[in-house]
């Protein structure tokens, strides 16, 4: 397991759950005023968890895993609410205008960095509009074939596009998400020429390259992950900065002839802006504690998730660099929505 990014002031300190909130305030030696106070009782009814994704994908399964913990931790319903749309703009915008009472949460990743840097009419801010409560997991992003592709590795990728500029194409889960950047990171840093064909989420880009309707594809590795072991794809390489424990022969994409690449996608936990801070760390004690269940973690991890909980002000400070970190990506790479 992959230590966090802050090491260990990045880390949840671990509280029993048991204990009544203000209990918990207490021993963490926080003084919360009256206006952060949760109200009594919370939770007295159902929460709505939103994730701005289709049902199958890597958060909808990270969260339906660890659903009936975090039901059993606050004693209530926890209703999951699927808002696909382009970038996850309808249900993080949702999230973003719901009343700040724990109530109405949301489960993003790293495109909610992405998109204001992307859509100028985009639906919220990343920083304003949202109050951070924990990064959870993060997944390595894999450049991919299909297993009967004469493409056979990293090496023979960059060959192939260097000498036939312009042929290749990759599929991506859609514009602005971590694996299309990390496509025109490498195209950036290779000097590449090769088209990118969006689609509307992962499974659909996993049908086109395996239906040889593109070549290439840059996905989520967790998604990936079953095709690869099936054999029905082949993973040239991988945007971490480690080799995928599963994958011992793939290698990075810095192992593989680009200095210093590193792509990934966060998953994390987020409530509307002015939440009180009882509730957040509520919610970041409840959440940690079910990823730390032992078949929650093993999961995650068998289907290519980091599992790493990060409280709210190392959430926070993510937040704040990728932002900046995107902006300039999409500016050096011309991205426009289309």
């Amino acid at each position: 397991m992959q230590h966090s990014r802050n090491g260990a002031s990045g880390r949840l300190r671990r509280r029993s759950l048991a204990l009544p909130l203000g209990a918990l305030l207490f021993s963490a030696g926080i003084a919360a005023p009256a206006a952060a106070q949760a109200p009594a009782g919370y939770p007295d009814r159902p929460i709505r968890l939103v994730i701005p994704a289709p049902p199958g994908g890597p958060s909808d399964v990270l969260v339906r895993l660890a659903r009936p913990h975090l039901q059993e931790a606050l004693r209530q319903t926890i209703v999951v609410e699927n808002r696909p749309s382009s970038g996850g703009m309808v249900g993080m915008g949702a999230v973003a205008r719901a009343s700040p009472d724990g109530y109405t949460l949301v489960l993003a990743t790293s495109v909610m960095v992405i998109n204001p840097s992307l859509f100028p009419a985009s639906t919220y801010d990343p920083v304003r509009d949202f109050a951070p409560i924990a990064e959870l997991a993060t997944a390595q992003n894999v450049f991919l074939v299909r297993a009967d592709s004469p493409i056979r590795d990293f090496a023979g990728l960059l060959a192939r596009a260097r000498a036939e500029p312009g042929r290749l194409n990759y599929a991506s889960p859609g514009i602005g998400t971590t694996p299309h950047l990390a496509g025109e990171l490498l195209k950036v840093r290779a000097g590449l020429d090769i088209a990118h064909v969006p689609f509307l989420g992962v499974n659909p880009a996993i049908a086109a390259l395996l239906g040889n309707t593109t070549e290439l594809g840059a996905l989520a590795l967790p998604p990936a992950m079953p095709q690869i072991r099936e054999g029905a794809l082949r993973a040239l390489a991988v945007t971490g900065s480690a080799r995928w424990r599963d994958l011992p022969e793939t290698p990075t994409v810095a192992e593989a002839g680009v200095p210093d690449f590193l792509s990934d996608t966060f998953q994390a936990l987020l409530a509307p802006a002015g939440t009180p801070a009882a509730i957040i760390d509520r919610w970041a004690q409840a959440m940690e504690a079910a990823l730390a269940v032992p078949e929650v973690r093993t999961r995650l991890e068998q289907i290519g998730f980091t599992v790493a909980v990060r409280g709210p002000e190392a959430l926070r400070a993510r937040i704040d660099t990728e932002v900046a970190m995107y902006r300039d990506l999409i500016r050096r790479a011309n991205i426009r929505p289309e």
